[in-house]
């Protein structure tokens, strides 16, 4: 889901075993990057260019790192990013409890892992009886969230990036399963989720009016549930046939039940469907039972799913595993087999990122695969074109890739397109090996693969050293910038980005806001340019002007700092504070023997990567005078001030040591962030707390000289009121 921007490799060639903890810490930020990058292509701008089963791979390995070496932990997880920004047309609206995306299985093995994983974060012994799960299909539709009042329908919502989504509350009202007013007695807050999907005859239906009407037929039904929601005009979607199954809340008053199983046949008698297909199991033998059964039938369904979910039954046990960054610990989505095809690979294409990534991008004749038509897929660097993996491994039977040749195509997750196998049977005579290129295909500047420093191996991507005089790294940094988590500004998209670059309108993010007053004084007004109007011109400006205070953790993340994703963005916004605090500190880190530098890589989920590149972006001279520029026109505003009021250690840092014997260290940390403390890895003079269990060493020693108060496992369990 990447460009592969990211993809620097610290340790990727050395097995998980194998790592040290210096070289798996120096691996997890690596992977955190890369997986952030690859995030922000897929839910921003719609164009991921990795397979799923690669970023799941890279998920995979993260996981297994921090399995390994627990107290490596980032904060916010490789991932920060949940589905995608909302879309300009509809009002935005926030939700009380974040709509989280759900961790991937691909085998029987991964369902035992995670069961496993589950057991042993609680330390759930099995001799304390049955750890039941709940198995039920994963539905391939648009997510929804419904909040009733009194019972009522107040509004509905799309997951959006998680966090905010679209109003579409006239639109659901349309969908018959969608009651306007709960059964039975109701609480003063429900709030219900679930999916709009389209039942497989009413695709068919809907397509064939679609055509009889001259319209454009869509390509499956859940591009059809999505584009039915998101009509502006509810008419519309009041002729479409959409369906909705519940199987999930957000914010409630209270839990009329306390486990899964009993809180969605609640949602049944609130009046909502409900999948009859769900289970309750007891064993994971069970589980894939369920899922096997429901993979032989998949085909005899009125609607498409992509797999079977898994969720702890008891709520209890749900709130105390709690959620990493992007997906609750208590869930798994055990995914369906891709499906493939053959096709011809015509061309490779080379497409250049903001960081001067030169991606290599398989154009294809055209296959349908699993109902969707596949034209591109992602190659991901040089080596993949010649059968080497990111370990130096054999892929494809280590078979290369060339123009003209028969390969296979794989809809890894059934959503991304990869190539997996080679037909050599029918390599045409005289097909060449692919030579990558070693200059920019943009700039024409030299292209090279560095080498980490740590390890000795060429970085798996080549970069254009080209630098700000490359038109691809410049745009790209600019779409960066004007992209739906960064300034999101309405009516600037990628399309307005390459034409003002082009005509020298628009070469910096200072540009942006500078683009009104300069039309104004300019003879060629952009009202009068081709595909501009008076009114499109003056909503451009309005957007413009709209964006001008801007949120500290999006200014961070819209500056397109290497490593620097949301997720570490929040995080730099939030230990920082402001931005006069946050750019003092960035200067002053550039000599690592500061305190700055020190605190800046305390920061827990700031490695020193991440930490270098920040310095390094600071240091260069044309970098502060971009940012003196656009600060001029714009205003980084504070982050939101913890409430402290409401728990005994919210705002404070806290550092667990030694062995704990009441919870793991996972737990500990969930705990910790559940009550709005910061947990960190090491100790400081910034550190508020540290909480020490049996056999802690120097990060006691350390607390002790500097007169930190120490307290015990119990002790915090006081101090925080959990029983």
């Amino acid at each position: 889901m990447s460009d592969q921007e990211s993809s620097s490799t610290p340790a990727p060639d050395i097995a998980v075993l194998d790592l040290t903890p210096e070289a798996a810490k120096a691996e997890l930020e690596r992977l955190a990057s890369e997986i952030a990058e690859h995030d922000r292509r897929y839910h921003q701008e719609d164009a991921p260019t990795i397979s799923d089963a690669d970023y799941d791979a890279l998920r995979r390995r993260n996981s297994a790192i921090e399995a390994r070496f627990p107290d490596l932990i980032l904060a916010d997880g490789p991932s920060a990013q949940v589905g995608a920004a909302p879309a300009s047309g509809f009002g935005k609206i926030t939700h009380r409890v974040p709509m989280l995306s759900l961790d991937n299985a691909f085998s029987d093995d991964d369902v035992r892992d995670f069961v496993g994983r589950v057991r042993r974060f609680l330390k759930f012994d099995p001799l304390m009886g049955a750890l039941a799960v709940t198995a039920e299909p994963k539905i391939d539709g648009l997510s929804l969230s419904l909040r009733y009042e009194d019972g009522k329908l107040v509004y509905a919502a799309t997951r959006g990036d998680g966090t905010t989504g679209e109003n579409v509350t006239a639109n659901a009202k349309t969908i018959t399963d969608i009651p306007h007013t709960l059964a039975g007695s109701v609480l003063d807050v429900v709030e219900v989720r679930g999916e709009v999907y389209m039942a497989h005859k009413d695709f068919e239906a809907l397509n064939a009016r679609m055509v009889a009407n001259g319209g454009k037929v869509f390509a499956n039904p859940r591009n059809a549930a999505a584009g039915s929601l998101r009509q502006l005009k509810s008419e519309i979607t009041a002729s479409r046939p959409l369906r909705f199954f519940a199987y999930a809340w957000g914010e409630m008053s209270t839990l009329p039940k306390d486990t899964q199983d009993g809180m969605v046949a609640q949602l049944a008698a609130w009046g909502f469907q409900i999948n009859p297909l769900m289970k309750r199991c007891e064993t994971v033998e069970e589980l894939l039972a369920v899922y096997h059964g429901i993979e032989e039938n998949r085909a005899q369904l009125d609607y498409d799913i992509d797999g079977v979910v898994y969720k702890v039954d008891r709520l209890d046990l749900q709130e105390r595993l709690g959620f990493v960054s992007r997906s609750p610990r208590w869930a798994i989505a055990h995914k369906f087999p891709a499906e493939q095809a053959w096709t011809v690979l015509n061309d490779i294409e080379i497409q250049v990122g903001r960081t001067g990534a030169l991606t290599p991008v398989a154009k294809l004749e055209p296959i349908t695969v699993g109902g969707v038509v596949v034209s591109n897929a992602t190659l991901h660097n040089e080596d993949y074109i010649k059968g080497i993996g990111q370990d130096g491994e054999p892929i494809r039977g280590g078979k290369d890739l060339r123009k003209g040749d028969a390969v296979k195509i794989q809809r890894a997750g059934d959503v991304i397109p990869q190539i997996v196998d080679v037909d050599l049977d029918k390599r045409l005579d005289g097909a060449e090996p692919y030579e990558f290129p070693t200059r920019c295909p943009r700039c024409n500047s030299h292209a090279v693969r560095e080498e980490n420093e740590k390890t000795g191996r060429k970085d798996a991507v080549r970069r254009c050293t080209g630098g700000l005089i490359c038109p691809a790294q410049a745009t790209e940094k600019l779409k960066h910038f004007v992209s739906r988590n960064a300034f999101d500004i309405e009516g600037f998209g990628d399309k307005q980005v390459d034409a003002f670059y082009q005509d020298d309108l628009v070469m910096t993010a200072a540009d942006i806001f500078t683009l009104a007053e300069r039309d104004k004084q300019s003879l060629t007004k952009l009202r009068n340019r081709e595909g501009w109007g008076a009114v499109s011109a003056k909503n451009l400006f309005e957007a413009i002007d709209a964006r001008r205070e801007i949120d500290l953790h999006r200014f961070i993340f819209a500056l397109g700092i290497r490593h620097v994703g949301e997720g570490n963005a929040k995080l730099l916004a939030r230990a920082y504070g402001s931005w006069a605090n946050f750019y003092k500190a960035m200067t002053e880190a550039s000599d690592h023997g500061s305190e700055a530098w020190a605190e800046l890589n305390d920061i827990d989920g700031i490695g020193h990567i991440v930490a270098d590149a920040l310095v390094e972006f600071f240091a260069e001279n044309h970098n502060r005078e971009q940012l003196d520029a656009l600060l001029q026109e714009v205003t980084p505003t504070d982050a939101e001030k913890i409430d402290a009021s409401g728990s005994p250690v919210a705002g404070k840092t806290v550092v667990f040591t030694g062995s704990l014997e009441r919870m793991t260290r996972d737990e500990a940390k969930a705990m910790a962030e559940r009550f709005g403390a910061k947990v960190s890895g090491s100790v400081s003079k910034k550190t508020d707390l540290v909480v020490a269990g049996p056999g802690a060493g120097s990060k006691l020693k350390k607390a002790s000289e500097l007169e930190i108060e120490v307290i015990s496992e119990d002790d915090w369990f006081d101090l925080v009121d959990v029983t």
